[in-house]
């Protein structure tokens, strides 16, 4: 399909970018173009004006820190997959980059445009999720950081301003701490049918912090608090994994997930389980 007509405005700066979204009411930005041109071809959106932020120097820097691993927001998908910095201090996120997509959405794809574009079905939510990561954005009023937990407010919808830019993803580098993602991919569109993610911290054989998350199964991705609860203070082994697994599927009501001829929602609480229990094994090993 053909999108309907736009204007099309290249920024300079990111000031200016927040000046040129002030400027036209309803306009979008443009980044990797994955998300946003999809959605305009199929008539999903049909915003007024796009404001190009693609080639604005600085914001694809991938840095660790003072105890932070920082990830700018025109770093492509590819390019986090590929940076040792991530795999050394946030697995679970160097996982859900090679996972988007196919070869050419990864190299033209950006972290901070994937994020700010909330699809309910995508990889790297899942992983910032369980990384207790947050999303600087600038806007009109300055700089602020938005928590993961804050920012997916249901399918296509984020704490993102209409003015904001996102500038860079910031999160927490813990040295004692493993991560992991895994997803069962939709054999159509190569989004997640379910993925998960998770961070696990031990002590000898005691996981004192767990933080685990989804993705693809309802409008947006959210944490499972009661898997962690089940997790936390209890000696890691085969037993504690199952009872994890069999907590993640209780935790949801499978009439509320999705549910399409790719996969029936019993299906998909199914397998929720099932890869919550994968994705702990290895966030539990790398840990080790």
């Amino acid at each position: 399909m053909y999108t309907e007509n736009f204007d099309y405005y290249r920024a300079d700066s990111v000031e200016d970018a927040i000046e040129l979204l002030g400027e036209h009411d309803g306009s979008e930005l443009l980044a990797g173009a994955q998300g946003i041109l999809t959605r305009m071809k199929t008539g999903d959106e049909s915003p007024p004006a796009l404001v190009d932020i693609g080639n604005l120097d600085g914001l694809s820097a991938i840095e660790a820190s003072d105890g932070a691993l920082s990830v700018g927001a025109l770093a492509t998908h590819a390019e986090v997959a590929d940076s040792k910095t991530v795999a050394d201090h946030a697995a679970a996120l160097s996982d859900a980059a090679g996972e988007v997509g196919d070869l050419q959405v990864r190299n033209a794809g950006t972290v901070g445009g994937n994020l700010a574009h909330g699809d309910p079905r995508s990889d790297p939510p899942a992983a910032v999720l369980a990384l207790d990561g947050s999303l600087v954005v600038q806007g009109p009023d300055g700089e602020r950081e938005i928590p993961a937990t804050d920012l997916f407010d249901g399918s296509f919808e984020t704490s993102v301003g209409e003015r904001e830019v996102v500038t860079r993803l910031e999160l927490p580098v813990d040295g004692d701490a493993g991560s992991a993602y895994h997803k069962y991919r939709n054999p159509l569109s190569g989004y997640a049918l379910v993925g998960v993610a998770a961070s696990v911290r031990l002590d000898g054989d005691t996981v004192r912090e767990a933080r685990v998350a989804a993705t693809g199964i309802t409008d947006c991705p959210f944490r499972l608090e009661d898997v962690e609860d089940v997790l936390e203070d209890e000696p890691m082994d085969d037993e504690l994994l199952t009872t994890a697994g069999d907590a993640a599927k209780a935790a949801v009501d499978a009439d509320d997930l999705h549910s399409d001829p790719q996969a029936s929602s019993e299906f998909r609480a199914h397998l929720l389980g099932v890869y919550t229990e994968r994705v702990l094994a290895d966030a539990v090993e790398r840990a080790e």
